[in-house]
């Protein structure tokens, strides 16, 4: 089949679904742009920021748009095409965007609160401790494995220590990074000074993008992937902790303008090559190496389709600086729309690139990707040179910018776990905790050693953790909108499947953990090979975290349905 096709219905079912049931969802719900959000409200120059609606876009989306559409997409495709493509899509409109945009609103609706602020009022005080602590260890996992991404791809050293092949390329993106970070807190001042906006913010965007690729290309910086990996966590720590407007806002605003730029690139070129799929449309329910189907295909597509983190970031940062309430809807509902797309491009561009049999590009799926749209950008004359470097900045980007937002959101959710309503007066370690340097500092430190330690070795369990966030999140929200008269018989089905695919990919996980632990001690462990302690790491950690997840689910799960049951319909003035 054409992947043009595949792309064109694919447009036109998720703008369709935009324009049709995510506006019948803000009537539902019910937009006031006439009421005064949180980020007008509490404006405080950090976190509390009134900001135009096309920023607070470009901020979700470059924050939510990470790793996660395109590994997941391409990993997933082990099953065919098909299923991913219509979980891609059926996903992507009535679960991920949904939970996004009702993540935002409830969180707009209530004073710009986090969503563990927000299961504390509407679930309990327990709900609120266990949640904010599996979000925090979550935090400290993906900062980990992101961070190690990024510092790969900019590496220039080989194991043997010699310098590997995309040496020139990979620290020319490095250097595009760095200045993508100084123009970013030169646009910040400049946009605080002069407060521009539309066409005038763009320019100066698509400026400093240019600005930044060509001292890039010219000035590449080789390291290895430790210095980069300590260069990744100091700009994350001042990602953190500096107000929005400063960094992080003008940021996203400049990598969202370079991921558009990558996905327009890949649509012509699909558009012009109009290349045939050639990977199979279905391959089985059972696959050698991922598994069964369900639930695997689900806990694998991942951000592509539905995504908890995606909630974290609507209800951690976005909420705190929507300036109108009707930018929730392309904020929240339309951030998520475009990130299935970016899913589907990539699929498409994986199947392109499988050889004429079915069988799958070699490489990494962000290999795979980029050398396919660096390939479309060389037919329209763009040198390869300048074509692979923007690639492997935009797969970097992929990465870093929900990189930073995840250390911003890890260290909100470290200094809630211990915050309390009369922090006046709270003890001196429970000011230092809540802290915005020290929490910072911890979440980082935590998430640094897990890259030491082998953080891979936890990391599978976490496409099911991402998928209990959603679950949990749409549980709060079922609540929400019942004590507050609103309708949310639409949340029903997205829950009680996410709730199955979670609790069935844990529980297979855990099975799985406990069958490899159990051959290591009956065989026995070959001198030399390896050690008890390599196998805990390997199989026991994920054991013990497997379980933890299912206890911490089982638990939420059971405060969601009893506040639900107890809480009266319109109970709650609406907001």
């Amino acid at each position: 089949m054409n992947t043009l096709v595949i792309v064109l219905i694919a447009a036109v079912c998720l703008l369709g679904a935009y324009t049709f049931y995510g506006r019948w969802l803000a009537n539902k719900w019910g937009i006031d742009p006439k009421a005064k959000t949180p980020a007008v409200v509490h404006e405080d120059g950090r976190d509390y920021v009134p900001t135009n609606g096309w920023t607070v876009f470009a901020h979700q989306f470059s924050s939510i748009a990470g790793a996660g559409p395109v590994t997941g997409a391409i990993q997933a495709a082990a099953f065919g095409w098909l299923p991913v493509l219509l979980w891609v899509l059926i996903g992507g409109i009535f679960f991920g965007a949904v939970t996004d945009f009702g993540a935002l609103y409830a969180s707009v609706k209530n004073d710009g609160k986090s969503m563990g602020m927000l299961i504390e009022k509407y679930i309990g005080k327990t709900g609120r401790k266990l949640f904010l602590l599996f979000c925090w260890l979550f935090c400290g996992i993906v900062i980990a494995a992101f961070a190690d991404m990024v510092a790969g791809t900019f590496n220039a050293f080989g194991t043997d220590g010699a310098l590997v092949e995309a040496a020139q390329t990979n620290g020319a993106a490095g250097m595009v990074s760095i200045m993508f970070m100084v123009f970013a807190v030169v646009f910040g001042l400049i946009q605080k000074k002069f407060n521009f906006s539309g066409w005038k913010e763009s320019v100066i965007s698509i400026v400093f993008i240019v600005l930044s690729f060509v001292i890039g290309a010219n000035f590449p910086i080789i390291l290895g992937k430790a210095a980069w990996s300590y260069i990744t966590f100091i700009y994350i720590f001042f990602a953190a902790v500096l107000p929005m407007w400063l960094l992080k806002q003008p940021r996203d605003h400049m990598t969202t303008f370079m991921f558009v730029a990558m996905i327009a690139g890949a649509v012509v070129g699909l558009l012009v090559a109009h290349p045939t799929m050639n990977l199979p449309v279905f391959t089985g329910f059972t696959n050698e190496k991922l598994g069964t189907m369900f639930p695997i295909l689900f806990v694998t597509v991942a951000c592509g389709a539905v995504s908890g983190f995606h909630s974290l970031v609507s209800s951690g940062t976005s909420s705190k600086t929507v300036e109108n309430e009707k930018d929730m809807l392309k904020v929240g509902y339309g951030a998520m729309i475009l990130e299935s797309l970016l899913a589907v491009l990539a699929l498409c561009v994986a199947g392109a690139a499988a050889a004429a049999d079915g069988t799958p590009a070699a490489g990494t799926p962000f290999q795979i990707f980029s050398r396919g749209v660096a390939g479309f950008f060389e037919m329209f004359g763009i040198p390869a040179y300048a074509a692979t470097v923007f690639m492997t900045m935009c797969v970097s980007a992929l990465a870093l910018t929900s990189l930073d937002a995840v250390a911003r959101i890890g260290r909100m959710s470290f200094q809630e776990l211990f915050s309390v309503d009369d922090m006046e007066h709270a003890e001196g370690w429970r000011k230092l905790f809540c802290n915005v340097y020290f929490s910072t500092l911890i979440t980082l430190v935590f998430g640094f050693i897990l890259t030491k330690i082998g953080y891979a070795n936890i990391w599978p369990l976490f496409g099911s953790a991402n998928q209990l966030l959603s679950a949990l999140v749409l549980a709060t929200l079922c609540v929400f909108l019942k004590v507050t008269g609103r309708n949310n018989k639409m949340l029903f089905p997205p829950l009680v499947i996410m709730l199955c695919v979670t609790f069935t990919a844990l529980v297979q996980r855990l099975i799985a953990m406990v069958k490899a632990i159990s051959a290591a001690a009956s065989v026995g462990i070959p001198a030399g090979e390896t050690t008890w302690g390599a196998v805990f790491i390997a199989n026991g950690l994920q054991l013990i975290l497997a379980v933890l997840l299912i206890v911490l689910g089982l638990n939420i799960v059971f405060h969601s349905f009893k506040a639900y049951s107890n809480a009266e319909h319109n109970s709650e003035a609406k907001v």
